[in-house]
């Protein structure tokens, strides 16, 4: 159980979209870091940087449908912006939340 809880409203804030992975590679100089390249529809391409090469591969990440946060405020990581988050678990190790199907990319999830 959540230890605090948000309205409504809040929640309404947090932009949830599908994005199609076009392109992953690692981060050169990293040993966490995966670039990753993300067609969110009518939001454009977002870069993403993601934490997770220690349990990923780059190919892992091509064609997914995965969810982004997509109006979090970027954030430089290894000279490069992050514009966005992809969501996953945190659990050891991680587990990426995907859509169960294709869909079109820049789908908001209610």
């Amino acid at each position: 159980m959540s230890s605090e809880y948000i309205s409504i409203e809040d929640f309404k804030r947090v932009d949830l979209r599908v994005g199609l992975v076009k392109s992953a590679e690692r981060v050169p100089g990293s040993e966490k870091l995966i670039k990753l390249m993300v067609d969110l529809g009518e939001l454009g391409e977002r870069q993403l940087i993601a934490g997770l090469a220690k349990w990923y591969k780059p190919e892992d990440f091509i064609g997914k449908y995965i969810v982004v946060v997509a109006n979090l405020k970027p954030k430089r990581l290894m000279g490069l912006e992050s514009q966005g988050m992809l969501l996953a678990t945190d659990t050891d190790p991680p587990v990426l939340v995907i859509a169960e199907k294709s869909v079109k990319p820049g789908s908001k999830l209610m």
